[in-house]
């Protein structure tokens, strides 16, 4: 008995002192500036919502956010880099559809797992992509898009922000429902790819609304469609695949912040509550508005949920169009 009261007299200052840490973590954090991997060239859509939200949450929290674009492998390689980096809540991640729903079914050695080496802090949103055309491509709807590239099989090229990005699957995806074959361009971002395609070296290109759609309203790109199963609000006289031909068609992408497995429950909480607090913010609606992105705020375990479930449709989808890679 004497031994069991020793035990607990030495087990419960512990605790209490594992407690009052957790808490002082809680309140000092953060002390110093918070790194936010977006792992893509700048330029493309996910820059575009990952530098409104550290803007917003760098102001919420009283510490910069620093974003570090770090391209290179469709997402993959900033991705994994994020997932061995330290627990401590000061490098996070822009979680995005290519890299946490495709990647793992696209590549055998992707590096991470995106269930078990990551600790979600909560989505942001999501927006669909557009199928864009330079101008001096010859067809105005994917009715003509399709009847060309039947007349020229392979040759038809189409550009995307990399190998296992949501806009290369989904121009996979797109072929195989069209029953077309089209030549892949990858490039190391959306905004590489859109400067080639401005520049009328691919003819056209899969690419998000919040990317692309400054240049079609602009008249430098056509859009011949968007990939979702509605209109855009952004761009409402673009038909839907579906609606140009299409039947069924859906493939919109999501972005989330997610911090590597580990991290601190009170850090994580800390940040979903600041992530909550932007998104909520008429300047933060305004501007992700203005992008084509829908806000789509929750908790982090709704989070964990959805990437679980995103995970589980893209591998289908993969899997149909046959481009898993070694």
């Amino acid at each position: 008995m004497r031994r069991w009261k020793i035990l607990l007299c030495t087990l419960i200052p512990a605790l209490g002192a594992c407690c009052g840490l957790a808490s002082a973590q809680a309140q000092s954090y953060p002390d110093r500036p918070i790194t936010l991997v977006i792992p893509f060239a700048p330029g493309g859509s996910t820059s575009i919502v990952g530098r409104v939200i550290a803007d917003k949450m760098s102001r919420l929290l009283g510490q910069g956010i620093i974003v570090d674009n770090r391209a290179g492998a469709g997402g993959t390689f900033g991705t994994k880099l994020v997932a061995k980096s330290d627990p401590d809540g000061y490098t996070i991640l822009l979680g995005y559809t290519g890299t946490l729903a495709i990647g793992p079914s696209l590549y055998k050695n992707v590096g991470y797992d995106p269930r078990r080496d990551f600790a979600p802090i909560g989505m942001i949103g999501n927006a669909p992509n557009s199928l864009v055309v330079h101008p001096s491509f010859p067809v105005a709807t994917i009715a003509e898009l399709v009847a060309f590239a039947k007349e020229h099989p392979g040759k038809v090229n189409f550009g995307s922000a990399g190998a296992g990005t949501v806009s290369h699957i989904t121009g996979e995806y797109f072929a195989r429902a069209a029953g077309i074959k089209l030549q892949h361009i990858p490039y190391k971002g959306t905004g590489p790819a859109l400067t080639d395609l401005l520049g009328g070296h691919i003819p056209m290109a899969f690419a998000p609304i919040p990317a692309a759609h400054a240049n079609v309203s602009a008249g430098l790109l056509r859009a011949l469609a968007v990939t979702s199963s509605t209109r855009s609000s952004l761009l409402p006289e673009v038909p839907t695949m579906s609606e140009a031909g299409v039947p069924g068609f859906d493939a919109s992408l999501y972005y989330g912040l997610v911090a590597p497995a580990g991290t601190p429950r009170p850090v994580i909480e800390r940040l979903n509550k600041e992530l909550q607090a932007a998104l909520a913010s008429d300047e933060v609606k305004k501007q992700l508005g203005l992008d084509g992105t829908e806000i789509t705020p929750g908790t982090p375990e709704e989070y964990a949920d959805f990437i679980d479930k995103d995970e589980r449709k893209w591998a289908e989808l993969v899997k149909a169009s046959g481009v898993e890679q070694e």
